[in-house]
């Protein structure tokens, strides 16, 4: 059974997919999946991308973040996501986000209200 690696120390080989080659072909136990790791520090906190581990299944992926990426910082979680399994969109598409209207109003850094704020507290102590 022939596979599609996303990762790219297998798709710079240049090896077709489809090519009739076993020499060139490689199969999955030649090679680990790649698996994004996200991990979150305290509970109620995000989670957040820490890297990548090599592991031929899930359970191992878990096993090697748990070692890489948790074992000095705190960790409460960690979330392992197999990489053909995320969706990314192309650079090339970057236009997409410039038909968002102008809403600038939404920004709550635009609005200055610790002055207002520093203002009304001098103007309360001044009483």
């Amino acid at each position: 059974m022939n596979i599609q690696s996303l990762d790219p120390r297998i798709t710079r080989l240049g090896i077709d997919a489809e090519e009739k080659n076993p020499d060139q072909t490689l199969q999955r136990e030649e090679h680990w999946e790649t698996y994004q790791v996200f991990h979150q520090k305290k509970r109620g906190e995000k989670h957040s991308s820490v890297g990548v581990v090599h592991a031929p299944n899930a359970e191992m992926a878990l096993l090697f973040a748990k070692e890489q990426y948790a074992r000095r910082g705190e960790t409460v979680n960690l979330w392992i996501v197999n990489t053909r399994d995320v969706l990314a969109m192309n650079y090339d598409d970057y236009d997409v986000f410039s038909t968002t209207p102008e809403k600038m109003y939404r920004d709550p850094a635009g609005y200055k209200v610790n002055d207002k704020i520093a203002a009304y507290k001098k103007a309360q102590l001044d009483v």
